[in-house]
């Protein structure tokens, strides 16, 4: 017998779920303040800020891949602070085609994503948003 998932967890798969699909469902996991950081030098990186911030950047990964980026969630870890989501994102842009791990570490606050960081799991990660 397995024991139950995290509600954590579970709110992670769900982000997962709509993500690319139901902006409003993704926002609601977010808190009003939280903080998305991706690492590095590309057109994607920096610190984005509060829900509408961190939404517009998920989506300009849609726009910037001409709407090919997707991501499938392998696995997630979670307790009640903190959940660590691997995943698989794919897509192509400027005739570079994108498929790798990544991770995702999540810190909540009253059961909503607080603070975020994406990890790069690959350098395929920088070329392809170079």
């Amino acid at each position: 017998m397995s024991a139950p998932e995290h509600p954590n967890a579970a709110l992670v798969r769900r982000v997962f779920a709509a993500f690319g699909r139901d902006p409003m469902a993704v926002s609601a996991a977010f808190a009003r303040d939280i903080v998305w950081r991706v690492p590095g030098e590309t057109v994607m990186s920096g610190e984005y800020h509060g829900r509408r911030g961190v939404v517009e950047f998920l989506r300009r990964t849609g726009l910037e891949t001409d709407g090919t980026y997707r991501s499938r969630l392998q696995t997630v870890f979670a307790d009640d602070a903190w959940a660590i989501a691997i995943y698989r994102a794919m897509g192509r842009r400027n005739g570079i085609d994108l498929d790798v791990e990544q991770a995702l570490v999540i810190r909540f606050a009253d059961g909503l994503w607080h603070d975020v960081t994406a990890v790069p799991l690959d350098s395929a990660f920088e070329r392809f948003w170079a």
